[in-house]
């Protein structure tokens, strides 16, 4: 696959089915519970209209015809202060290790900032060790305990970075 005609966008309506596929489709290749997970998340089928609000982003990975991942940046649910949560961070297999999951969660942090948040929090599975090394590269922190209120009791690792 070419890298060139890839680009990192903000994600479009008619994107919603693909990057539900590809959020979707990671969960059974890695084991990842289906329950107190993205894969049951209301938000997944509807990633365009579920980051329209103020200090939110949705970018995708994609060329002319097919959307390969993404990642979005939100205010952290049900927490007072000004914490953001990189969401949804989900790549095809077509695409990984290129560096794209670099690139667009540099670009996630990039608008987190230009939003005003001061923290950037996120959760992952410890199955996802190629996401969480990454987090570990940009300075993030791991944590005992979960912030906010994001219904992902099967995520057992949480992380944190000053902005």
């Amino acid at each position: 696959m070419s890298k060139d005609n890839i680009v990192i966008r903000e994600i479009r309506p008619e994107d919603n089915p693909q990057i539900e596929a590809v959020i979707k489709g990671c969960f059974p290749e890695f084991k990842i519970p289906l329950k107190g997970t993205a894969y049951e998340d209301a938000e997944t089928p509807f990633m365009y209209e579920s980051y329209q609000g103020d200090r939110e982003v949705y970018y995708v990975l994609a060329n002319n015809t097919e959307v390969f991942g993404g990642a979005g940046i939100k205010q952290l649910k049900d927490f007072d202060g000004n914490v953001c949560e990189l969401q949804k961070m989900y790549f095809s297999p077509k695409i990984r290790g290129k560096g794209f999951g670099k690139k667009i969660f540099e670009k996630c942090l990039k608008a987190a900032k230009d939003f005003g948040f001061e923290t950037c929090y996120l959760e992952s599975a410890s199955q996802l060790k190629a996401a969480i090394h990454i987090y570990e590269n940009f300075g993030f922190k791991h944590r005992t305990e979960p912030l906010g209120n994001t219904g992902h009791y099967s995520c057992g690792v949480w992380m944190t970075k000053a902005l």
